[in-house]
């Protein structure tokens, strides 16, 4: 039974092009390995490392930075306790008119004093700003260091310039190091950040984070097992890069230094454009749909990676419209341009809480979001 259903997850039919079988990809020639999936465990006690690693940089580099920037822990307002709203409370953090009415009548409050009974519970349970800068801080220096890790290794590969590299002898393509270090740690900061979810403080979007980070999972693992490594780490490089900036924006919002907020922002906004809009879907999946079929030809999994980098393609024209909203609605109320945003301190309220916005609404986009 165990033996037939492994036969039927390994299908060499769905992971592999015609004529290709998994003995083939066990014998590479002397002195070359090719992508195992057991590698893939390799990343699960590395999740483990990465996340003491992360519990040590927020301790001794981003605390001391956030104290350097005077962003302090802070202590939210504490709501009145009452064993019937957090009851409540613990089911649904917005209750509707209904309830409100409900509630009015049993403890005989105003519906303005009950619904700010649950405004001021819901900001008890955020995290403080300075665990949001540190948080924030993390990613950053990840999403730096692996973008120049990566980007480095890429810098003097065939495929950077030519994809066609991709295909040619697919899948009997040897794993670099530079690859297998690649991929090793995005899959353990991937991890990482999905079993810490459920040790910091939850959030909002916990739930959409989730989903993120096992679609993000997924993919990578997809695609290591596909051997399709040349691609793989093309597609993750090109999600890092916006990130990079994304990250820093909202380091600047939570240090208040509103003007270099602005103009990271403006600057994520322009490489998300670039990155996600322009590089990834006229180089990166033009090379897979159309490419890789002259090359390699279809094959079950390939129409499942081309589906799932054009919803990904769908999502980034979405959370792109969300950033330009943003960026317009906020150039518009402070009567501001473009080319004047750098040179004169304009009025941007909406840009103040525009990166938090974005960190609830487009998180999970990546960065791959990266998986691919």
């Amino acid at each position: 039974m165990t033996s037939s259903i492994s036969d039927w997850i390994w299908s060499e039919r769905f992971w592999l092009p015609e004529n290709v079988t998994w003995a083939d990809l066990e014998r590479p020639p002397t002195g070359a390995e090719y992508p195992r999936i057991r590698h893939i465990l390799y990343a699960l006690p590395l999740a483990v490392v990465v996340f003491l690693l992360r519990l040590l940089f927020e301790r001794l580099v981003a605390k001391p930075c956030a104290h350097i920037l005077q962003i302090q822990v802070g202590v939210p307002r504490q709501a009145q306790p009452n064993a019937v709203l957090e009851k409540v409370f613990q089911s649904k953090t917005c209750p509707d008119t209904r309830q409100l009415e409900g509630l009015s009548k049993q403890l005989d409050w105003d519906e303005r004093k009950i619904q700010r009974w649950f405004r001021v519970r819901r900001n008890q349970d955020r995290p403080n700003m300075q665990k949001k800068f540190c948080e924030s801080m993390w990613r950053f220096t990840f999403y730096l260091g692996i973008f120049i890790y990566g980007i480095r290794h890429l810098w003097v590969s065939p495929w950077m310039w030519d994809t066609r590299q991709c295909w040619y002898n697919y899948p009997f393509q040897p794993l670099s190091p530079g690859q297998f270090n690649h991929y090793a740690a995005e899959l353990s900061f991937y991890w990482s950040l999905m079993f810490s979810q459920f040790i910091d403080i939850k959030r909002k979007d916990f739930i959409m984070m989730l989903v993120h980070h096992l679609a993000t999972i997924f993919l990578i693992t997809f695609s290591y097992a596909n051997n399709m490594l040349r691609v793989g780490t093309l597609v993750m490089c090109v999600h890092d890069a916006s990130d990079i900036f994304l990250e820093a924006a909202k380091l600047a919002n939570y240090a208040k230094y509103q003007r270099l907020c602005d103009g990271l922002f403006v600057v994520f906004s322009i490489s998300f454009f670039c990155t996600r809009l322009v590089i990834y879907p006229f180089w990166v999946v033009y090379s897979v749909l159309v490419e890789s079929w002259e090359i390699v030809g279809p094959y079950q999994a390939w129409w499942l990676l081309n589906g799932l980098l054009l919803v990904l393609q769908a999502l980034h024209i979405i959370w792109f419209y969300l950033i330009a909203r943003i960026a317009i609605k906020a150039i518009f109320k402070g009567k501001v341009s473009l080319f004047r945003m750098f040179s004169t301190r304009p009025s941007l309220p909406e840009f103040q809480n525009s990166v938090s916005h974005l960190e609830a609404k487009l998180t999970g986009y990546c960065s791959v979001e990266k998986a691919e």
